[in-house]
């Protein structure tokens, strides 16, 4: 199971606010911009939009007037795109009744139901796309 901690859900956020003004590469954000547009440190948003331009699902221009913008439309990069780069990928939520409990014997009462959890999340993570954050013309 993939996680989303506090590092890749500020990344989420800073990727949604380029999602929502993408439009191919012509409207370019800085750091600042996508910071204050959602409250998150500036000097952390900077830091992860330079791992998101490596990894090529960014790219961007230095000096004045610079700024960032998706590398792909907004539909063909998901979530599991993003939190990939900042999480690393373990066996899911520990059992209530500590860590050597389930897979050595029965299973807890609560096993099927965490399972079932960390599957839907997985598949919520591998599905969703940022278009979800592009408004609708209308």
């Amino acid at each position: 199971m993939l996680r989303c901690g506090k590092t890749a859900q500020t990344a989420i956020a800073a990727m949604s606010a380029l999602a929502e003004r993408y439009d191919g590469g012509k409207t370019v954000l800085s750091s600042l911009d996508i910071a204050k547009d959602r409250g998150l440190p500036q000097p952390l948003v900077a830091k992860l939009l330079t791992t998101l331009s490596t990894s090529g699902l960014v790219e961007g221009t230095r000096g004045p007037g610079g700024g960032y913008w998706l590398a792909k439309a907004p539909s063909r990069i998901v979530l599991s795109d993003i939190a990939e780069l900042f999480e690393r990928e373990n066996d899911g939520m520990m059992c209530p009744f500590g860590p050597d409990w389930c897979g050595k014997g029965d299973p807890c009462p609560l096993h099927d139901d965490i399972a079932a959890m960390n599957k839907q999340w997985e598949d919520f993570l591998h599905k969703t796309t940022l278009a979800v954050f592009k408004p609708k013309r209308g």
